[in-house]
């Protein structure tokens, strides 16, 4: 395996721009993974890494060494200790990042049984929150408008714990559309003026839509969506954490289902590359 010494290196700039830009991450429609578990996920989802750097520690660790067994030698690099903590951003480096082409699903299908939406949320640890509550809750599409901080984001993968490979994200869209067409139950989640969370009909085929973390869902979305649910407080807290609201409806829909007698979890959970990346 190559070693990397020099921070004028190809592979560590292109690393290292990756990490620190968003401008890059778009312009080059890649992104990276630090860590193992993120690896692992991203493998058992059918993806191949473009790129792999390891620390010499990072080689000897036996599931970052089983990981690097399925990447091809040509991509796999060994990275200076002193480079790796200028690359990785964690307080404890992981030993191993990976360059990756950003997966990109295809369409939102008109059937959707099921799908979470997102309206300006910018917090970048609430939308990996979000990803990771949805894809334990067996929701396979996820829907994030223009607003939305940028789902591939190293900030927002690591948060988000891998959920990203079970799941089929959709960036940069106008949800007011896919609200008014969506064949099913539209829930806007709402302070006020919204029926109780757990009277609202979430079983069937639904679309559960969190607004920005300041300012919630826009008046034209609550307009448009064909319910209201409100999660109850008690007095003095007027809302809680987008993610946890998403959270609490996403479960509240396993419950309803469970209690029907219905399947939790979708059809091939997994997001594997069925419309994963532009490129193969």
């Amino acid at each position: 395996m190559r070693r990397i010494e020099s921070a004028d290196n190809a592979s560590f700039k292109l690393a290292h721009k990756l990490y620190q830009s968003a401008r890059e991450r778009r312009k080059l429609d890649q992104t990276v993974l630090d860590g193992v578990h993120l690896l692992q996920e991203y493998a058992a989802s059918g993806g191949k890494p473009e790129l792999v750097l390891v620390t010499a520690a990072g080689r000897a660790d036996p599931e970052i060494a089983t990981v690097l067994a399925r990447v091809p030698e040509g991509r796999c690099a060994e990275l200076s200790d002193a480079l790796f903590e200028e690359l990785s951003s964690l307080k404890t480096p992981s030993g191993i990042v990976a360059v990756i082409d950003t997966p990109r699903p295809a369409p939102l299908p008109r059937d959707v049984e099921c799908c979470l939406m997102m309206e300006d949320i910018q917090d970048p640890g609430n939308v990996g929150a979000m990803l990771r509550s949805a894809a334990a809750a067996g929701v396979r599409h996820v829907v994030l408008s223009r607003g939305c901080t940028f789902a591939w984001a190293p900030r927002v993968v690591r948060a988000a714990m891998g959920a990203h490979f079970r799941l089929h994200i959709h960036e940069q869209l106008d949800l007011l559309p896919l609200v008014a067409n969506f064949d099913g139950n539209t829930v806007a989640a709402c302070p006020r003026d919204a029926s109780p969370y757990y009277d609202t009909p979430l079983a069937g085929r639904v679309a559960i839509l969190i607004g920005n973390e300041g300012a919630g869902l826009p008046r034209h979305l609550i307009e448009t969506a064909s319910h209201r649910a409100t999660i109850p407080m008690a007095g003095g807290v007027e809302s809680i954490n987008a993610a946890a609201a998403a959270s609490v409806l996403l479960f509240e829909r396993v419950r309803q289902r469970l209690a029907a007698g219905l399947p939790v979890e979708a059809r091939g959970a997994r997001a594997a590359a069925d419309a994963t990346s532009k490129k193969t």
